[in-house]
């Protein structure tokens, strides 16, 4: 499958401990569902919104300048969050309640990024949880620049109520304010004001005209709350910024972790040279982790 495909129908790998599942595809090794009991947390990827459900972002985050990244004195096209998302991955282990799913480069990869790498995805399910372990190894002759990011979605309500009566809980107080995105995905040169009770941001669907990013946050954990106490929470390590995004009419909200984010308005720069880019040295690797939780109304706790 060309990197930059629309994804389609793939094989998909499904993974259970008691009555929890999740289902993965080999095209970008994308979840494709989360289930606890009779409850579906993902996502379902309704096209009339978004078709996508919980995707990988690899080689960058977000937006190149001009849809290009120069290394040395070439420019190689890169889709907007690169190209592991529509990539195929291989299964290299598989248990019961576990898989790794693996990226390596092709000929494919090569035009749009001139790097040997290795992406391996382990996604391991419990009773409660869904923890994503991320590594990248340079296999190449020379530093190795990069970026992550992993962008689930979830249903917007997802426990009864109002949308309006959800909100996103954050470990640690954040600035209250982000960054405006222009047109074409960048990081703009103004910001604007996000309103924070404290560590809790109400959620209000016209918010999001365009993505929250909460670069460089104070927090590493942070919860999808509704009205009922219930919770999805996002907990990260190695992963400096979080991203909230969804449309304004669609009933989804994405919590976004990010290694790495678009170029800022007017970047002329290469590649290594991208703001919170990741220069990974010859023969190294590097691993990030991302753990998903549910917690029921009776288990959640204030917000």
């Amino acid at each position: 499958m060309p990197a930059n495909a629309h994804p389609g129908a793939s094989e998909t790998i499904r993974i259970q401990s008691g009555d929890a599942s999740a289902e993965l595809a080999l095209t970008g090794a994308e979840p494709q569902s989360w289930r606890v009991g009779d409850r579906d947390l993902l996502w379902r990827g309704d096209p009339a919104h978004w078709e996508r459900r919980a995707p990988l972002l690899f080689p960058v985050v977000g937006a190149s300048a001009g849809g290009v990244v120069r290394v040395g004195h070439q420019d190689y096209p890169m889709p907007r969050h690169g190209f592991a998302r529509d990539s195929l991955f291989t299964i290299r282990e598989r248990t019961e309640d576990s898989v790794r799913l693996q990226l390596k480069e092709s000929d494919e990869t090569w035009t749009h990024y001139p790097f040997r790498f290795v992406l391996d995805v382990t996604a391991v399910i419990t009773e409660n949880t869904f923890e994503f372990g991320f590594e990248v190894r340079n296999t190449d002759t020379s530093d190795m620049p990069y970026s992550f990011g992993f962008h689930p979605a979830f249903p917007w309500p997802f426990d009864g109520g109002a949308r309006e009566e959800h909100g996103v809980a954050f470990e640690a107080e954040e600035r209250p304010h982000v960054p405006e995105i222009t047109a074409d995905g960048l990081i703009g040169r103004t910001s604007r004001p996000v309103p924070f009770d404290g560590r809790r941001l109400p959620l209000d669907p016209q918010m999001f005209t365009e993505a929250l990013c909460f670069l460089n946050a104070h927090s590493q954990s942070l919860r999808f709350v509704a009205p009922s106490g219930a919770a999805i929470g996002m907990t990260v390590e190695n992963i400096p910024h979080f991203a909230l995004w969804t449309k304004p009419d669609a009933p989804f909200l994405s919590l976004e972790a990010w290694t790495g984010h678009a170029d800022p308005e007017g970047f002329e720069g290469e590649l290594f040279d991208r703001p919170s880019i990741i220069r990974l040295p010859m023969g190294h690797a590097m691993r990030h982790l991302v753990t998903l939780t549910w917690r029921q109304a009776e288990q959640a706790g204030p917000s």
